[in-house]
């Protein structure tokens, strides 16, 4: 069998994009409490993904340019993976007041999110790309995708999303941004 080098390094990413999955859902998380949502985009969604990127990027005007900017970065990509949670109360402390409400009721009642559900995904996020860099495979986080995704529906009610890009090339399509 002969695998050629573009192939060999397409699979590499996706298989490690699983990897990545996997790295997500066993990261540690607030009280144990697992609450976020993954998902691998190649082919006609990661299309459509850098489609929406950059009709949100027009809707900002000049201000915008940047989300052209990171769809280009998709296009370049083998694949990209998506991580979400939900904005909501999650009721892990009632009191501890640190989403700037009394309690989770009031966080709640006021379409708030708990403190706790960003620092989750950000502890999933360092997993993930600490586990890409440790294949050699570029990536970056990037709210921009996560924005589009979540405008696509991608991960259902899953609202708070990042995106990462992966990709495998002689030079790193994140290098020049």
């Amino acid at each position: 069998m002969f695998i050629d080098s573009k192939n060999a390094e397409e699979q590499a990413v996706l298989n490690l994009a699983h990897g990545i999955c996997a790295a997500m859902r066993t990261a540690p998380k607030a009280c144990g409490i697992d609450h976020l949502e993954t998902a691998i985009l190649t082919g006609e969604d990661k299309e459509k993904l850098s489609a929406e990127m950059r009709r949100i990027g027009e809707s900002f005007g000049v201000s915008g340019s940047f989300f052209a900017r990171d769809a280009g970065n998709v296009d370049e990509s083998v694949a990209v993976v998506l991580v979400g949670a939900k904005y909501e109360a999650r009721g892990l402390n009632k009191r501890c007041g640190l989403c700037g409400f009394e309690d989770c009721g009031a966080c709640s009642g006021a379409g708030a999110t708990c403190v706790f559900t960003p620092l989750d995904l950000g502890i999933a996020l360092g997993s993930a790309v600490a586990l890409a860099s440790d294949n050699r495979v570029d990536n970056r986080i990037m709210f921009t995708v996560g924005k589009a995704a979540a405008s696509l529906g991608f991960l259902g009610e899953h609202k708070l999303i990042m995106g990462i890009p992966l990709s495998v090339s002689g030079k790193s399509p994140f290098f020049d941004r």
